[in-house]
C-alpha cells in the first residue's frame, strides 16, 4: 500500500492533517492543485466497510441474537475508525494512480 507520501519523490507528506491535501511537496515542490480525488475514495469506502458491517451485523444478529447496545458497542467504533484509516490509505493510493496515469 502506497504511503502518505509525495507520490514524485516520496519524500515529502501529502496531508498537512487527518485528509486535508498540502498544497506542494515539501520536499520537491510538486503542486499539488492538480489533484483531483474527488469522491472516489467516499465511495470505496462506503462499498467496502458498508459490506463488512452489514454482513458482521446481521452474521452477528442470526447467530447470537444480542441486544442492540451491544451492536453498537461493536460496529459504531469499527465504523468510525475503519472510515478515518480507510479514506486516508484509500485517497493516496489514488493520489499516487493519477500520478503515474497522468504523469503531472
Amino acid at each position: 500500500m502506497a504511503k502518505a507520501r509525495c507520490p514524485r519523490c516520496g519524500q515529502g507528506p501529502l496531508f498537512t492533517g487527518l485528509l486535508n491535501l498540502r498544497e506542494k511537496c515539501s520536499s520537491c515542490g510538486l503542486d499539488y492543485s492538480a489533484i483531483d480525488t474527488g469522491d472516489g475514495p467516499a465511495v470505496f469506502v462506503v462499498l467496502i466497510l458498508g459490506a463488512i458491517v452489514t454482513g458482521g451485523a446481521l452474521w452477528l444478529e442470526v447467530n447470537y441474537e444480542p441486544p442492540i447496545w451491544l451492536h453498537l458497542v461493536i460496529w459504531l467504533p469499527l465504523i468510525l475508525v475503519g472510515s478515518i484509516y480507510m479514506l486516508r490509505r484509500i485517497k493516496t493510493a489514488l493520489i499516487h494512480q493519477q500520478y503515474r496515469k497522468l504523469g503531472w
